[in-house]
């Protein structure tokens, strides 16, 4: 089974290890939502994108960000669309209060007919309340859960834990069919037992050598093969050097594809000088680059790397 499941997603163009394959296969099965940590650009929403694709189920995807709550994650209230029909049903409301006496007896009866104005067609459901009122199984991608404070962190146990979320006006909502929930962090701050107890967990770390050889292959066709080595062992070994931000796989991608945009025949010096930006994203780094090139840094086509140890100190299941 963890075989197919590699298989299928390679089928989508993403390159699953075991472990990948296999807790993504036990997430499905024990309808457990799915965290998934690691640096940027490693492939963690493309996992969650790529098996809304093998299941052909819709992809919902929540993007976090610092001071997200939950009436831009859940639901808001058309308050327009509310005073619209209450103007249009004024006569309406007049001739059901026309009985009343005083303003109680008209606030009770108005009241009897709440209903109508705080009922689902009031509503627009945002990415969360979307997938819980689908009727039909959804992924729901809930990306860089980290930038995101940790109130909205305590607000999503509930639909992690029970599939549902509580809404004053309509009271309970559960889940019509059980979302598949992906959840995404770049370890950028540290996320809460509670959290990490609602769900399974994998560490998605940089790929090995040949691992990332075959994205690239995958990816970007075009380039020969030859050059592809040489690039993919070059990223390699500029992730062992002590960089701000190590180049990511997505950057490696890019990389490829550029060199096939300049018609690139090998890396020489003026190539990997010229196109070193792709790949390093801050002038400290690029200097850094460019001495280890300098001082013979660039990697021969028969050595390979050692494996690069994980940012954020190796962090695994146990931490």
């Amino acid at each position: 089974m963890i075989e197919k499941i590699k298989q299928q997603l390679a089928e989508q163009g993403y390159i699953a290890t075991d472990d990948i394959a296999t807790v993504v296969f036990l997430a499905d099965q024990l309808e457990k939502p799915l965290l998934a940590e690691g640096p940027a650009g490693v492939g963690k929403t493309e996992l969650a994108k790529m098996w809304a694709k093998v299941t052909g189920r819709q992809l919902i995807r929540l993007q976090c960000y610092e001071g997200l709550d939950e009436s831009k994650a859940l639901y808001e209230w058309e308050y327009a669309k509310q005073m619209l029909y209450t103007q249009l049903l004024r006569d309406k409301l007049g001739s059901i209060l026309s009985d009343t006496m005083t303003l109680r007896e008209a606030a009770d009866k108005l009241g009897t007919e709440e209903s109508v104005f705080f009922s689902q067609r009031f509503l627009l459901p945002r990415p969360l309340l979307q997938a819980l009122m689908s009727e039909q199984p959804v992924v729901l991608l809930i990306d860089e859960i980290d930038r995101a404070d940790a109130e909205f962190e305590a607000f999503l146990l509930e639909i992690l834990s029970e599939f549902q979320v509580s809404i004053p006006e309509l009271g309970t909502v559960s889940a019509k069919a059980k979302p598949t929930v992906f959840l995404t962090s770049n370890n950028t701050r540290e996320l809460s037992e509670a959290l990490k107890r609602r769900c399974l967990y994998t560490f998605v770390d940089y790929p090995s050598q040949e691992a990332e050889l075959a994205i690239v292959r995958m990816r970007v066709p075009q380039l020969r093969e030859k050059l592809a080595e040489d690039a993919v062992r070059f990223v390699q070994s500029l992730r062992q050097l002590d960089l701000k931000k190590l180049p990511s796989v997505s950057e490696t991608i890019d990389w490829a594809r550029a060199l096939v945009m300049l018609n690139a025949d090998s890396l020489d010096q003026n190539t990997l000088t010229s196109t070193l930006t792709v790949l390093v994203k801050h002038e400290s780094d690029a200097q850094k680059a460019r001495r280890a090139l300098i001082e013979g840094g660039r990697p021969n086509p028969g050595d390979r790397p050692r494996r690069q140890n994980p940012p954020y100190g190796g962090r695994g299941f146990n931490n």
